[in-house]
């Protein structure tokens, strides 16, 4: 079983080619891959809704957008680059002010604020989302999988079907939420399925477990995470549903799924991950 390469580090997104005013209005900033550039995952769904993207690396750049997206990577090692650039405060000062932002896996772990399951000294949080996440819940690469997830919410709001293809690539799960936190989908852990739970150094014990459930996707106020890829998958409702928690984006789309357009190098078909 394969998985494709996660994306990690900054990045803008604007709507139309042109910046309209010189205080972000309008635009949407996500972490994109400080290592390898052409990991842009959430750009090809973006641009699905008429958005395109620009990577940026530093905290004044964040004064250039009114929302921002933190995509997947592993955790640690987003961490430790966003320490070195020194973008934690300007990130928790982001949160603090209101504005939209979309943490999905590894950027979901960013927003919590608990997370536990960690590496042995623990990592550095963003914060805002009043939830404890598990990092790596389902366990190693090798454990990835996909689930058809029911979101009604997603659903009511953007239309489409009831359910959605969820992508979990070395995925974490929110154990605990606080009471402002609203549950978008669940993922019911069958009987038989195994995971590995991880010490404080990161060692994996196989291990049943009984029937239970975990929360994968959450909205507070303008914070939304999602513990799996919709990046991964020619349904675009996620995204369309964060550009318009951004209210200063104008002119996003309203449709529930934007095929590709005949440009996009993409394909158009929706294939599954993992086989």
């Amino acid at each position: 079983m394969m998985a494709r390469a996660k994306s990690a580090m900054v990045v803008v997104a604007e709507k139309g080619v042109g910046d309209r005013d010189g205080n972000g209005s309008g635009r949407v900033g996500f972490l994109g891959h400080p290592i390898r550039p052409e990991k842009k995952g959430f750009f090809t769904p973006l641009r699905r809704l008429g958005v395109k993207g620009v990577e940026i690396r530093k905290p004044e750049h964040l004064q250039s957008i009114s929302s921002l997206i933190i995509p997947g990577g592993e955790s640690t090692t987003m961490a430790k680059l966003a320490e070195f650039h020194n973008l934690f405060p300007a990130l928790r000062e982001f949160v603090q002010m209101g504005k939209p932002v979309w943490g999905t896996c590894a950027g979901l772990i960013f927003l919590a604020n608990k997370a536990v399951g960690q590496k042995e000294g623990g990592q550095e949080l963003v914060g805002g989302l009043d939830c404890t996440v598990h990092r790596n819940y389902f366990g190693r690469q090798i454990q990835s999988f996909e689930a058809e997830l029911v979101v009604p919410e997603l659903a009511s709001k953007e239309g489409g079907p009831e359910t959605f293809r969820g992508v979990f690539i070395r995925a974490p799960a929110i154990l605990e939420v606080g009471p402002e936190v609203e549950v978008l989908a669940d993922y019911h852990i069958p009987s038989n399925k195994v995971l590995y739970s991880s010490s404080a150094v990161e060692i994996h014990e196989e291990s049943a477990v009984p029937e239970k459930k975990v929360i994968v996707a959450v909205k507070q106020g303008k914070l939304l995470g999602t513990a799996f890829h919709p990046e991964l998958t020619a349904d675009t409702r996620w995204h369309s549903y964060f550009l318009k928690m951004a209210s200063d984006i104008e002119g996003a789309t309203s449709n529930a799924i934007v095929a590709a357009s005949s440009s996009d190098p993409q394909t158009k078909y929706d294939l599954p991950i993992f086989r």
